[in-house]
């Protein structure tokens, strides 16, 4: 049995979604909803939040033949994964869930996506949705500051203040980090990475930073580097920036790997090389429990998101987003399609 409001659900007149047909081919196109089955729900979305650093990749086609992306990628499409919305019908046998219910959920840029009512994660009152809307962000840089292994008072140089570098950042705040380094060549950024808990900033490429990391850190060099750029030519610098015996954890991910490059500091200073992915849940720390810790975290402020939504799109604009996120990158921070008109 469905209940639903009104007892109706969306038809391909009213429901929409952003698809790619081909490389650097976007549009908006009516599809069928449908209507929840056992366990599941029909959310209206109310933001998706674009992934700027996976759907540009995707959007250009920047990876080599034979990678995990060059399998992924079929067209047609359908890119995103971080939605919030409202509970509009609920299945059979859903009793965690109810209309109204304001939800989390992983889904494509669409107005109404059905989902299993077990991946929907309830939003706290008080919680707007422009600062839920990074929660898939969130939980894939989670992942990040745990293989970190942070310890209180530890040292982080953080490379990149794009969206996953931010996210890091209040992560290691999060974790008690004493010292946030954070490099990027995009002076705007700072403000945001500050506010999230860097305790330095240093606007200069990365090859060109050793001696204000040096100095940010009193003459020592961090014990943890994260990655989150997802620029190949960046590992070897990264790799020669953490200190003896440290940990360079990559959370951006190229699509070039061949172009990541070792160098003698893996050797000679003994340093551990970590990959952290969205994929790489445990019992313990999964799409749930970290949800809910960065849901708890965000409503309390203690996890600061203020100013992160940098540009709000209407679906229809698909392609000029996503022309920003190309063209414009320096410019944007959290790009989101706002869907309540449709």
């Amino acid at each position: 049995m469905v209940f639903a409001r009104n007892m109706s659900t969306p038809d391909s007149n009213h429901s929409r979604r952003i698809v790619f047909t081909g490389k650097q081919e976007v549009m908006i196109e009516p599809f069928e909803a449908g209507t929840p089955g056992k366990g599941e729900v029909l959310v209206r979305s109310q933001l998706s939040l674009m992934s700027t650093g996976t759907e540009n990749i995707v959007f250009n086609r920047l990876f080599d033949a034979g990678t995990h992306w060059d399998n992924w990628v079929k067209y047609p499409f359908y890119p995103g994964y971080s939605s919030v919305g409202t509970i509009e019908a609920v299945g059979e046998g859903v009793s965690t869930l109810a209309v109204g219910d304001r939800v989390g959920f992983r889904a494509g840029h669409r107005s109404h996506a059905l989902v299993e009512a077990k991946s929907c994660y309830l939003i706290p009152e008080g919680l707007p949705f422009e600062a839920a809307v990074w929660f898939a962000l969130a939980k894939i840089t989670f992942h990040g500051a745990h293989v970190a292994g942070y310890q209180l008072g530890d040292s982080v140089l953080v490379i990149g203040a794009g969206p996953i570098g931010q996210m890091s950042v209040r992560w290691a705040r999060a974790s008690g980090v004493a010292s946030i380094i954070v490099v990027d060549t995009v002076p705007d950024r700072m403000g945001l990475a500050k506010a999230g808990g860097a305790t330095d900033t240093i606007t200069l490429p990365i090859d060109q930073a050793r001696e204000a990391v040096l100095k940010a850190g009193d003459g020592n060099l961090p014990r943890v580097i994260i990655d989150s750029t997802g620029n190949a030519a960046v590992f070897s610098a990264a790799l020669g920036l953490a200190a003896k015996y440290g940990k360079v954890v990559i959370m951006g991910d190229t699509g070039r790997p061949a172009q990541q490059v070792l160098t003698s500091d893996v050797i000679t200073r003994g340093l551990t090389i970590v990959g952290a992915h969205d994929g790489h849940n445990t019992d313990e720390w999964n799409e749930s429990t970290i949800t809910e810790l960065f849901f708890k975290l965000a409503a309390s402020g203690r996890f600061s998101l203020e100013g992160l939504n940098s540009h709000v799109f209407k679906p229809g604009d698909c392609a000029e987003a996503y022309a920003v996120a190309n063209k414009s990158r320096a410019t944007t921070m959290g790009i989101v399609f706002e869907w309540t008109s449709h």
